[in-house]
């Protein structure tokens, strides 16, 4: 099935999408990499080791407002991009994605914090399949090698964090009629993963 979607994800949206399903995105989307990642994973952590929390008593809202991590992950997609610079006259450069397995070692940790889902390319380990079922979320990949033409869905896009990682710096950005394929539903169920 074809879905035009507007993000956040709602619950009813993330309970009829399935493997397979093609989904067309409108709405924000943050980027972050490997790099970015690694930098909330260790703040949130340390976090947790000074108040002596455990992730079940802590929650994104908190965690962002308490200044650990730069977004608000409840019901946020990522998306593991590290854009090209930007031509005169573009958005953003060319916007494809990278491998998504570079994030698996922090990615059960943001989606119990609240992530919805996760934009990439590729397999995921079986320790962030079984939290994307445990959370309800969902995988969607982007298509390798065409990130000039998906570069045109983004609208605006906005360092908003960690603008000393260059390329790999978290950015808001607003998405219209952004084309995935859903590779792990809300059910564990891969498509071609």
């Amino acid at each position: 099935m074809d879905y035009i979607i507007s993000l956040p994800f709602s619950e009813e949206d993330i309970n009829i999408i399935k493997g397979g399903d093609v989904l067309y995105l409108n709405g924000t989307v943050y980027s972050a990499r490997d790099a970015a990642h690694k930098r909330m994973y260790d703040a949130i952590n340390e976090y947790l080791e000074k108040t002596g929390k455990s992730v079940d008593a802590v929650s994104s809202k908190e965690l962002f407002e308490n200044g650990v991590t730069p977004i608000d992950l409840s019901g946020n997609v990522l998306y593991y991009l590290g854009p090209t610079p930007a031509k005169p006259g573009q958005v953003i450069g060319s916007a494809g994605p990278t491998t998504s397995s570079r994030m698996d070692k922090y990615t059960p940790l943001l989606l119990d914090l609240g992530l919805k889902g996760m934009i990439g390319k590729g397999k995921r380990s079986d320790d962030v399949k079984a939290a994307i079922k445990r959370n309800k979320a969902i995988y969607m990949g982007a298509t390798g090698g065409a990130g000039a033409l998906l570069s045109k869905c983004i609208k605006s896009s906005e360092v908003i964090a960690y603008d000393d990682l260059g390329t790999e710096a978290i950015r808001k950005m607003e998405v219209e009629n952004f084309p995935v394929t859903v590779l792990i539903d809300a059910d564990g169920i891969c498509f071609r993963v």
